[in-house]
């Protein structure tokens, strides 16, 4: 007869595997972080932040396709797989959209792509820039499925790249929202008095401020980039953390347990570290999930505003900043489908918040 484990983690464990909703999310979001990682082996466009530009083909719907013409580069990059696989090639091949072509005399002569019915420009390319004059491998039909943005660009590609900016700014801004909140929380709802007391001042006037207000305040002082959205980010969210830090370490620094361990002279860090914060860690789990949806939700708007990712890196945020005016102009998808895909990901986080925080409920 097996033994069954009746351990809380394992009774949490089987909660959560009840709970539809948060099971599913799990796997949205693990698939989105796999997206994410492997967004260049995936996305059509695999040059860096998918910024190949066609603008004959601009803001195309989804679906859309085209005769290609593959220009090799001439460059030749020492480029290694583990730099494509995180940035993208730096070295792709120059993509022509054609609409007819022939061949005269060793040289390729095409016309370009013209949308609304117009003749495109007529070119010629010598046969000798393809490996062993095989032109005929190097003209594609390629097929755009969430169709082209204003700059020609594939939409695709881009959401598939895009994805990877809110997904680690939630890991990131999280992480530096723990480190900050649990050490400030820790201290204040441990120590308590004057110690609490100027915390909780800090804390209140961290919280009287916008939160959009702080983050752009951040980051026209850190300067716009990448890593300083992060920053900022990480940097607004760590009062929840510590309010719910203090408040839990408050009421469990009154149990036996701590008793016993400042009895058995232990000190303050190992109480706090090995004692109080383990038995406290299901509510800022749950705060954790909770903040990750918000730090998407605060880039995204960030991005909107222009102060986020700078261009040519993809954002979801930016995509539906360029072309938000194009809702009143028939084409709605090209703002709609990175909306969707922030809509999707905030809720995934915040339905998986909802799921801990009923799987982690001693009382249910």
């Amino acid at each position: 007869m097996s033994k069954t484990s009746d351990s809380l983690t394992q009774l949490a464990l089987r909660k959560f595997k009840k709970n539809f909703w948060g099971v599913l999310s799990f796997w949205l979001i693990v698939s989105i972080g796999l997206v994410s990682l492997f967004a260049y082996v995936i996305a059509p466009d695999d040059s860096q932040n998918a910024n190949q530009m066609h603008l004959s083909i601009h803001s195309q719907r989804p679906g859309f396709k085209v005769q290609m013409l593959y220009v090799p580069s001439e460059i030749v990059s020492d480029q290694n797989i583990f730099s494509k696989l995180l940035f993208g090639k730096n070295n792709n091949p120059n993509e022509i959209p054609v609409s007819q072509y022939s061949v005269e005399n060793d040289t390729l002569i095409y016309t370009e792509y013209a949308a609304d019915g117009l003749v495109g420009v007529s070119k010629s390319i010598g046969l000798d820039v393809f490996p062993k004059k095989d032109y005929a491998s190097y003209i594609k039909q390629k097929t755009f499925i969430f169709g082209t943005d204003k700059y020609g660009r594939d939409l695709l590609s881009r959401i598939l790249i895009g994805s990877r900016i809110s997904f680690s700014i939630g890991f990131i801004a999280v992480l530096i929202s723990l480190v900050i909140g649990i050490f400030m929380g820790s201290i204040a709802g441990y120590y308590g008095g004057k110690i609490d007391a100027i915390i909780m001042w800090i804390i209140n006037v961290t919280w009287s401020i916008p939160t959009l207000l702080l983050v752009i305040a951040i980051t026209l002082a850190l300067g716009k980039g990448f890593w300083q959205v992060f920053i900022a980010v990480g940097l607004t969210m760590w009062v929840e953390v510590a309010r719910v830090v203090r408040g839990q370490i408050i009421s469990a620094k009154e149990m036996q347990y701590v008793t016993a361990a400042r009895a058995l002279g232990f000190n303050d860090y190992r109480i706090i570290t090995k004692h109080i914060l383990p038995n406290i860690m299901a509510p800022i789990i749950v705060i954790s999930a909770a903040n990750f949806a918000a730090a998407i939700l605060i880039e995204s708007g960030l991005s909107f505003l222009g102060i986020g990712a700078q261009p040519p890196m993809a954002s979801w945020g930016a995509m539906i900043k360029d072309h938000y005016n194009y809702i009143i102009l028939g084409k709605p998808y090209l703002a709609m489908i990175p909306g969707l895909c922030i809509m999707i990901l905030v809720m995934a986080f915040m339905l998986i918040g909802n799921a801990l925080r009923d799987a982690l409920d001693v009382k249910s």
